[in-house]
């Protein structure tokens, strides 16, 4: 059972709008949209809603950064059920291309990390053996992954009492994907040792599983920590899941090769009588290679462009995604797309930017036209896919609204705070009227958000206040995701006042102490001041109790129009139910402490790396193994951008 953990209830808006969408989802609907305002706790009635159905839950968003947040959200908000975290497991991933004009091939170059990928298998291997799954995804849940119903099958479940021929076990389990390592054991592995067989499962969190043998029999099965030793829970039976999303039985992998040498045959020959020659040579020595690589190992380098002969899908048919997997059992699932304005039309348009390039590795004959296949999901099959569907977003766009059979508007917040105020200001003195403003915010201790629409314009007015004496600070998309955050954590503990920035101010950001927003330019035609994109940006202030939007114009467009219209609306219900209910508003607290910590790991670099070219190789030892474990630690945070740091960091000492 899915049981919600929470030290608050609902209030405000949302028991209302938890009613109407649990009963909308449970007639049927496929599509519903919450509406909900910046700070009015959707993410505790998405969570309150999945209570409510008792259904499995697959949660998608646009970016990694919003999936983690979600994640953690939901990780607190049900302690006791299977909570997982299915995102694309690239650090780093170049897909190959071919340029025709310059001649040039770019091969395929990648760099797994190792926790996403244990947590994309954690996923699927909850989704076989338990009902109480949410999974937070990104658009990665889009993209083809293996058969379901061979991932099911490849599944290996041992008893204690059971009599095994271990060697055909064995090879079982390396069928499945698990390679024998006796030396080295990791995760994906398994090793022997008299009696006894270990195997580390590829989703397993820390602890790997040992069967010991008396004879053919299996008497003891047991957990225990691989890198300590330490003995952990004893069970009596369990269920080992392939090492793999892709790993297919030996049988399928002959058929597998016998549809790919066909379609080789036939492409070859479309080819010849074309003319194609160095087509036809290029294509043949290629997957040639390949097949051997494939009889030989099992696998090869792009392997995923011969998906459809291994899931055997016909051509143009939709692959297997993670939405399958919650189709698995036949039951009734539920699909939650987070931010809808952003993530549909990103889903919208992956297919065909995938398509552009692979139609030209066909054409050039670097790849079989079954490589098209490898695809990620059509906008079409992507929401016509699950039964039910909830959109959650503060400015639903027109497909949603349109589709939804119910409409929930959560527009009070739990706090009591109202919608900012609205001020409209000639946009010839912005920079003036904007520094008198911010002294006032500043004098209060609060901080200010700044949106303009060029990079230019940004750093001139970074440049311009520092003068002026204000504390500022510009936000550009040359910052990578580390930086970002100690930015923006600076912000909150008033290192400095003022963040200036273009389109990174919009979405994702949790900044209780912003309680001015300006938008520069706001009368200007586009994309960065449509209506969906003012109310986005004018939403930063509503989380404190002196918000206030500032707004520089020639005029008055009609997208500042509806926007203005569209928060004075929400002003006017929010203070008739502040009164209604007696609440006095109050501004959101949340602890500084909850973004990414590097100080600690900063300092412990800075102090050793000046001694480390004298560190004795035993020192040095010590070192990688203190940043390995906290390295390890970071990723099981989800901290990725930190953990990737501190790799580099053991790599260059490890260079030493």
């Amino acid at each position: 059972m899915f049981k919600l953990h929470s030290s608050y209830g609902a209030a405000g808006d949302q028991p209302e709008a938890i009613d109407k969408l649990a009963a909308s989802i449970a007639s049927a609907n496929r599509y519903q949209t919450l509406l909900g305002v910046t700070g009015s706790g959707k993410t505790f009635t998405m969570a309150s809603v999945i209570e409510r159905l008792q259904i499995p839950t697959l949660i998608m968003t646009h970016n990694k950064t919003l999936a983690a947040q979600l994640y953690h959200e939901f990780k607190s908000f049900f302690p006791n059920n299977c909570v997982e975290y299915f995102i694309s497991y690239y650090d780093y991933y170049q897909p190959e291309a071919y340029l025709p004009r310059q001649d040039l091939f770019i091969e395929k170059d990648s760099a797994i990390n190792d926790e996403l990928e244990r947590l994309r298998l954690s996923a699927t291997a909850s989704l076989m053996n338990a009902d109480d799954v949410i999974v937070v995804a990104s658009v990665s849940a889009n993209y083809g992954l293996g058969s379901p119903d061979e991932y099911k099958q490849m599944v290996s479940r041992v008893q204690t009492g059971q009599t095994l021929n271990r060697r055909e076990w064995l090879l079982e389990l390396i069928d499945m994907g698990y390679k024998r390592n006796d030396a080295y054991f990791d995760r994906r592995c398994l090793r022997v040792q008299g009696e006894s067989v270990d195997i580390f499962p590829g989703y397993s969190d820390a602890d790997a599983i040992r069967f010991e043998f008396f004879g053919d029999e299996v008497e003891r099965i047991y957990y225990f920590n691989p890198f300590t030793g330490e003995i952990g829970e004893r069970v009596d039976k369990v269920a080992i899941y392939a090492a793999s999303n892709f790993a297919v039985t030996t049988e399928r992998l002959k058929t597998a090769i016998a549809t790919i040498e066909t379609e080789l045959e036939a492409r070859l020959g479309e080819l010849e009588k074309a003319g194609k020659i160095v087509e036809h040579q290029r294509l043949k020595q290629r997957v040639e290679f390949d097949l051997e690589m494939l009889k030989a190992t099992g696998s090869c380098k792009g392997i995923e462009n011969y998906s459809r002969h291994f899931t055997l899908k016909k051509p143009g048919e939709a692959p297997y995604t993670m939405m399958d997997y919650f189709e698995i059992k036949g039951k009734p699932y539920l699909v939650i797309v987070d931010e809808s304005h952003v993530s549909l039309p990103q889903f919208r348009g992956m297919y065909a930017g995938d398509r552009s390039r692979k139609e030209v590795l066909v054409e050039y004959g670097f790849r079989l036209p079954s490589a098209l296949d490898n695809r990620p999901l059509k906008f079409d099959e992507f929401i016509e896919k699950a039964p039910r569907y909830l959109f959650v977003s503060a400015t639903p766009a027109q497909w949603e609204i349109e589709h939804s059979a119910t409409i929930a508007e959560q527009v009070v917040r739990p706090t009591g705070l109202l919608d900012p105020i609205v001020e409209l200001h000639d946009s010839d003195n912005q920079a003036a009227t904007l520094y008198d403003e911010a002294k006032k915010t500043i004098a209060r201790g609060d901080r200010i958000l700044v949106t303009t629409l060029t990079k230019k314009m940004s750093e001139e007015l970074q440049k311009h206040y520092l003068e002026l004496g204000l504390r500022a600070k510009y936000l550009h998309s040359d910052i990578d995701a580390i930086e970002r955050n100690e930015i923006i954590r600076s912000l909150r503990a008033g290192e400095f006042d003022m963040l200036i920035g273009i389109n990174l101010l919009r979405e994702g950001l949790d900044l209780p102490e912003v309680s001015l927003v300006a938008i520069f330019d706001a009368d200007k035609e586009g994309f960065l001041r449509s209506e969906t994109a003012l109310i986005q940006t004018m939403g930063r202030a509503a989380r404190n109790l002196n918000g206030k939007v500032l707004m520089f114009c020639k005029k008055i467009s009609e997208a500042m129009k509806a926007a203005i219209e569209t928060t004075k609306k929400r002003r006017e219900k929010q203070i008739a139910f502040n009164e209604a209910h007696n609440i006095t508003p109050r501004s959101v607290a949340r602890k500084l402490d909850e973004t990414l910590h590097l100080e600690d790991h900063q300092k412990l670099l800075d102090i050793k790396r000046d001694k480390l070219l004298k560190m004795p190789a035993t020192e040095k030892q010590k070192l990688v193994k203190e940043l390995s474990k906290k390295m390890l630690e970071a990723a099981k945070q989800l901290e990725f951008e930190e953990a990737a740091r501190l790799r580099d960091e053991i790599a260059k000492i490890r260079a030493l």
